[in-house]
């Protein structure tokens, strides 16, 4: 028995249901029934008994799904991403782990099929994405409790919908919740071409600040770079080149970066380090190179440099429902006003999930697995 959605195994193989490319073409369709109940059906779903390599403990299931009663919400699934936090819970080495078997996934967009007599916030045909992580997106349908949910706009592309619930929130509360940037200041980030990075680009060109941009080195660097450029990004720098003394001229007309941004660990945030103002702030979100962060005494004592941590999940533990739900509208805004996109995206159906897991571990991919249903 899986807890999230009311699972249960189903011996029998499941109808197809309704391609997503259909639903993806006409994704302003609005379900014409509001029955408050749905009859019991047959799901699929990305499903891990164990930890471990996620090319080995995932599989493709036939799921059972019950009705729907008081203040459930049936909702068919439309699109979800693979993301750096998908891949290390099914690898057993995230903060926030479900109990297992557990489905993957913990963002997406799915449209409400149909919701039970006590849901009074949604309605069939509203779009939803999930209110925590660990709700389990990678399936065709779910059964969730309406709390677990948040409407969100169906005037928005549905891929950047589905990519909405993490990176760009990640995005806006590092840049708004450690130092007061004004327009003109300027922030330096590594991992810039990551989801969270491109997201950081474009959020800080809608309020004006630079961004100084770091990224590995790579055969198609220069592509990369014309790309970042193209989302707002005003300066692109690989690692190798930040280290080089005389990159700091490449900085002479802005000002000292007051916040960086750190999602690798080792020597790439020690250089971040090296290039903030003096009282300036690193945020570490992740640790790619699984490389402990070094901080030299001397840039602590002289420069008077803060060390803080940044988890959208605990952030959400601090704070209500409705003040995320505040945050995702404001970057449905953004979406609206043509200044926030969808990360690059590559859609991949469901059963072909092999293929979209063992892309998204790959080094220097700046596309992001998009599972449609």
């Amino acid at each position: 028995m899986l807890v999230s959605g009311r699972l249960t195994w189903a011996r029998s193989r499941a109808p197809l249901l309704e391609s997503l490319p259909e639903a993806w073409r006409r994704h302003g369709h609005r379900a014409s029934s509001y029955s408050a109940f749905s009859e019991p059906s047959r799901v699929r779903a990305l499903v891990y008994g164990n930890h471990g390599d996620p090319a080995k403990v995932v599989q493709l299931k036939n799921l059972e799904l019950s009705a729907v009663e008081g203040s459930d919400v049936h909702v068919r699934m439309l699109a979800a991403p693979i993301n750096p936090s998908d891949i290390n819970m099914i690898q057993g080495n995230y903060g926030l782990l479900p109990k297992l078997p557990a489905v993957g996934g913990n963002e997406g967009v799915g449209e409400v099929v149909a919701v039970g007599p006590s849901v009074s916030g949604l309605r069939p045909g509203d779009w939803v994405i999930p209110a925590n992580a660990g709700l389990g997106t990678w399936r065709t349908e779910a059964v969730f409790s309406e709390e677990a949910l948040i409407g969100v706009p169906k005037d928005i592309p549905v891929q950047s919908a589905a990519t909405l619930g993490v990176n760009p929130c990640t995005a806006y509360r590092m840049l708004m919740d450690f130092e007061h940037l004004q327009p003109g200041d300027s922030v330096i980030q590594n991992a810039s071409n990551s989801g969270v990075g491109q997201a950081v680009i474009q959020i800080a060109s809608a309020l004006r600040l630079k961004t100084i941009n770091v990224v590995r080195d790579r055969p198609d660097i220069q592509k990369l770079t014309d790309r970042l450029k193209g989302l707002g990004a005003d300066y692109v720098l690989t690692e190798e080149e930040l280290r080089m003394p005389e990159t700091k001229a490449v900085f002479k007309d802005l000002p000292l970066p007051r916040l960086a941004l750190n999602c690798v660990g080792g020597k790439s945030s020690t250089e971040l380090l090296r290039h903030l103002a003096p009282g300036g702030t690193m945020v570490t979100y992740g640790g790619m190179a699984r490389q402990p962060v070094t901080a030299s005494v001397s840039l602590l004592i002289f420069k008077d440099l803060k060390l803080r941590g940044f988890w959208l999940s605990q952030w959400k533990k601090n704070h209500t429902p409705d003040e995320f739900k505040e945050l995702v509208l404001t970057l449905c805004t953004l979406i609206r006003q043509g200044q926030l996109t969808a990360p690059a995206w590559s859609k991949v159906p469901l059963q072909d999930y092999q293929q979209a897991l063992e892309a998204s571990m790959k080094p220097f991919v700046s596309s992001k697995q998009i599972l449609t249903m």
